[in-house]
């Protein structure tokens, strides 16, 4: 027998998927040239998805839940790591296709890995984790289609969730104008002390007006909402503005019209963190350890243990958890 870990996995009986926190074995890891000691992984919605089983996110059972890790080399056949080096992955199909984050050791690909940044500590990365990275690549993407701070306002979706908290304080510490959209009103504060300037009330971005152009408002948006809410923000971008949309909380469907593109000489751009290529990937990186403010990241981050996930995933999916969530696997 391997040494005994302690990991959430993921199983499909016939069509019924669960979730359970069990011991299993090293010998139970899947095949990589790298061994981490994982320290932290987090609370994404994809993992709530998969967690309750609510969508089938694993492509094999039994599964390794978390999409994301941050930890420690164990052991290497890779020369690019040592043991010790501090290492970090988000993406590349963890708990899809790979056994993922929620466990305390977990064996990977070396060409997955990203060096944690001299900025954060192994904690304070995986605060970052998928949701803070992809803000950034959202907000790389609007810097690359032109949009750059000035009087009108940025517009972020889902603020006060994950991505979006990301999105917030570092568009505000660029000197970007921030309209925070949240169907919580009591997290108000929360936005105006990650950097939004004004709050967008959710219902006025989900329900259809009707028209297919609205007044020119927003300059540029994150948005991880999708359906109505991203229709509604295409509405309102000024001529030359781009959206940056990296999710799908409020829809796949997209009930818009050409007109924004074709009239106003909107972008809509797709971001994808998952396979994004990994020199993208370490500007992102390195460019979250120079914009984001660790006070804010600090701000928006509560930590769980690994026994709480299974109590935290439906509360991810019905919108009750605020910023990031960083599972400690270790307590």
């Amino acid at each position: 027998m391997g040494e005994a870990i302690h990991a959430i996995v993921i199983n499909r009986v016939e069509k019924k998927i669960s979730s359970e926190l069990k011991e299993i074995t090293l010998d139970d890891l899947p095949a990589g040239d790298v061994t981490v000691n994982v320290a932290y992984s987090t609370l994404n919605y994809k993992d709530g998805l998969a967690v309750t089983g609510t969508a089938p996110i694993a492509r094999t059972y039994p599964m390794i839940g978390g999409i994301d890790l941050a930890g420690t080399v164990e052991a290497s056949s890779s020369p690019a790591y040592q043991p010790g080096d501090k290492v970090l992955i988000t993406g590349w199909e963890l708990s899809m296709s790979h056994g993922g984050g929620y466990a305390q050791k977990q064996r990977v690909k070396s060409e997955w890995l990203t060096r944690v940044p001299d900025a954060f500590s192994l904690k304070q990365a995986m605060a970052v984790g998928t949701a803070g990275y992809t803000a950034m690549l959202c907000i790389l993407d609007l810097e690359r289609m032109g949009v750059t701070p000035g009087e009108k306002e940025v517009i972020v979706t889902g603020a006060a969730g994950g991505v979006g908290s990301v999105a917030v304080a570092v568009l505000s510490q660029l000197g970007y104008k921030v309209a925070a959209s949240t169907g919580r009103p009591e997290l108000s504060d929360y936005l105006t002390g990650l950097g939004a300037s004004t709050i967008v009330e959710r219902a006025e971005l989900a329900e259809p007006s009707g028209r297919p152009l609205d007044a020119e408002r927003w300059a540029g948006g994150v948005d991880s909402v999708g359906g109505q809410t991203l229709a509604s923000v295409l509405r309102g971008t000024c001529y030359g503005g781009a959206v940056a949309a990296c999710g799908l909380a409020g829809g796949a469907d997209l009930p818009t019209s050409v007109l924004p593109f074709i009239l106003r000489n909107v972008s809509l751009i797709g971001v994808d963190s998952v396979m994004c290529p990994n020199p993208k990937r370490q500007t992102a990186w390195d460019r979250l350890a120079q914009d984001l403010p660790l006070e804010r990241l600090d701000a928006m981050t509560v930590v769980e243990p690994m026994s709480k996930v299974l109590e935290l995933a439906p509360q991810i999916l019905r919108g009750q958890v605020r910023g990031r969530v960083v599972i400690d696997v270790n307590a």
